[in-house]
């Protein structure tokens, strides 16, 4: 191939030529038309290869964001069959002896773990292979009684402790993995079903193309309904008879998928099927981590190449156009010519500069989003960062809160053995031996409420969940008011208690319930004192015929309603020297006990706090303390 001359000596030449000879005019423009279509077509192949470089980016990207999203929810739900199968009622409901009242808990219980979890289906399936119990009981297409044990994910967990499939329900027609686990040494297995439905609709939004296959080359997930079920490679005849059999696929036939490989391009691919018309796609796949599935992505080329094609031939041919034109004029009108030639090559000048500055901004542009998707990965890790310091703040508040509620408790009971310490010397050396073993009794029993107390400290490290057992109500007031009454006494301020009948017994926790007791009543006192006719009474009633209500009034100044609203809120109070933690603590030892405390105005004057409690069942084991009536 003749390597065209320099523009120069091609210039020079034509202005040398008779300014009449047509041959030369028409070669000219041949060989301007020639260099017009070699720039078009050279300029064409370099903008489709950046272009084809920018979109391969950007589809390696949106893969690698598809395979962790993908990756991340299956890792979610794997770790769902290890947790259910170590529950004993779980376990349990897989022995064939298992009673009716077990079962349906243990449906309930599988019901509310799918819905927390997003699962299809969770189910129990017993060692012969009989479902014994699902979140769907009760349901149209339930699986109870239904024998699953033909399938390999079933056979797979007996055998090896764990399995995992993927195929089509028999019950609900539905795709979707199982994932199963034996439960313990007894048998049976535990399965949790997960659907893609959701995963496949947000793949649909995105405008590309995205698919998932096995190991053996069948597509299993796919943002297009029409790919599931097509293989990407041709399945031999015993193992689709080995399929049918598994009942894997039901009876897709597993055709080919419409997507045929581009000659001479690894990456490229055609999709089409019939009589729709194939369009080039860019396609790429990735593993997707603990499994032996693939994500593919199919990225249209269509719009994105052709446009960068079509720019690059307008620009090269406005480049070579011009200046062709330019050497037509300088051989034509010659020296005449040359500022109009001179302008022409400003004008040429200035469409390059446009298209470096065009080519400037596209780079400028791709840096900005390089840097984007960095800060926000920056930002994702400081997110993560800042979740963990914020649950361990959480953590250590709880702990002050509960540590400081402990020393403010032990410090009451503390000041009440001093004070029958005190007492007991005085009534020994007065000869009083009786009441003096009376106060050493007393002090004993402060004692056990103090390691009782530290006893709860120490628990809520474990987090322990609260005790729900039958307490004598009378003796829950008793040691309240044995703990309040000298302060009381000192300041001239009468306890009353009614209706605390010996035999009414609550659910709950004794000392907890003691300690609130005490934190209302010390309240009270704090409120009256300095009134005139101060008064603190404690009443109890029947509020239904299984809730019992414990009343603390006191004849104060009563509570605005905006300090109401927030009486019971961590680290809220009214006092000076208070540190707003004993009614935000009162409340949740009342709610763990299955009750509920509650504050209102006394319209004879004053504040009601209500403590609502669970009565116990009849022949609820508690011991009887008490009188019916006391007052201090």
């Amino acid at each position: 191939m003749t390597r065209p001359a320099p523009p120069d000596a091609l210039g020079r030449a034509l202005a040398q030529a008779p300014a009449d000879a047509p041959g030369r005019r028409r070669l000219f423009l041949l060989a301007s038309l020639a260099a017009i279509l070699l720039a078009a077509w050279a300029a064409g192949r370099v903008a489709e290869r950046w272009a084809m470089a920018d979109l391969q980016r950007t589809a390696q990207t949106a893969l690698a964001l598809q395979v962790g999203a993908l990756g991340a929810e299956m890792q979610k739900q794997t770790s769902l069959p290890l947790a259910l199968a170590s529950d004993p009622e779980i376990a349990a409901a897989a022995q064939g002896s298992a009673p009716a009242d077990l079962i349906a808990r243990v449906n309930r219980r599988l019901a509310e773990v799918a819905q927390a979890t997003g699962s299809a289906v969770i189910y129990v399936m017993r060692p012969d292979g009989i479902t014994a119990a699902a979140s769907n009981a009760g349901a149209p297409g339930s699986f109870l009684d239904w024998n699953y044990g033909f399938r390999p994910y079933f056979r797979e967990a007996m055998r090896e402790g764990a399995g995992s499939q993927f195929a089509l329900g028999t019950v609900s027609g539905r795709a979707g993995l199982y994932l199963a686990r034996r439960i313990g040494a007894a048998g049976g297995v535990v399965v949790v079903k997960i659907e893609f439905d959701t995963v496949e609709a947000g793949w649909r939004t995105t405008g590309d193309g995205v698919f998932v296959t096995e190991a053996r080359g069948i597509v299993l997930v796919a943002s297009d309904p029409a790919w599931r079920f097509t293989t990407l490679r041709p399945i031999d005849e015993a193992e689709r008879r080995r399929i049918r059999e598994a009942l894997d696929f039901g009876d897709a036939p597993l055709d080919p998928a419409p997507l045929h490989p581009v000659a001479g391009s690894e990456d490229l691919a055609r999709v089409g099927r019939g009589a729709q018309p194939a369009r080039i796609v860019l396609r790429l796949d990735a593993p997707i981590p603990g499994t032996g599935w693939r994500l593919h992505t199919l990225t249209p080329l269509g719009g994105t190449v052709e446009r960068e094609r079509v720019q690059a031939w307008i620009i090269a041919g406005l480049v070579t156009g011009l200046a062709c034109l330019g050497l037509s004029a300088l051989a034509g009108r010659g020296r005449r010519n040359r500022a109009r030639l001179v302008q022409a090559s400003a004008q040429r000048d200035a469409l390059e500069a446009r298209v470096r500055e065009r080519t400037l901004e596209l780079t400028d542009a791709n840096r900005l989003l390089r840097l984007e998707i960095e800060e926000r990965q920056r930002a994702e890790a400081e997110r993560e960062r800042l979740g963990r310091e914020l649950a361990q703040a959480g953590r250590l508040a709880a702990l002050g809160q509960f540590a400081a509620s402990m020393a403010h408790e032990i410090n009451q009971p503390l000041a009440a053995i001093r004070s029958y310490a005190d007492n007991a010397a005085i009534l020994v050396r007065r000869g009083r031996g009786e009441e003096a073993a009376e106060n050493a009794f007393a002090i004993g029993r402060l004692t056990d409420r103090i390691g009782g107390l530290t006893r709860q400290l120490k628990g809520f490290a474990r987090r322990s969940s609260a005790k729900r057992e039958p307490v004598a109500l009378a003796e829950i007031l008793r040691n309240g008011l044995e703990l309040v009454e000298a302060r009381a006494a000192a300041a001239r301020i009468p306890l009353t208690v009614e209706g605390a009948a010996s035999d009414l017994r609550v659910l709950g926790d004794g000392p907890r319930l003691e300690q609130v007791v005490v934190n209302l009543l010390q309240n009270a006192i704090d409120a009256v004192q300095g009134r005139p006719e101060p008064r603190v009474g404690l009443h109890v009633a029947a509020e239904a015929p299984d809730r019992v209500v414990v009343e603390v009034r006191d004849t104060g100044p009563g509570m605005p309603e905006a300090v109401r609203a927030q009486i019971f809120d961590a680290f809220f109070t009214t006092k000076s020297d208070g540190l707003g933690l004993g009614l935000a603590i009162a409340r949740g030892i009342v709610e763990d006990c299955g009750g509920s405390l509650t504050v209102q105005d006394d319209p004879a004057g004053g504040t009601i706090f209500r403590m609502a409690l669970t009565k116990a069942p009849a022949g609820g084991a508690a011991r009887a303390a008490g009188p019916a009536e006391t007052t201090t």
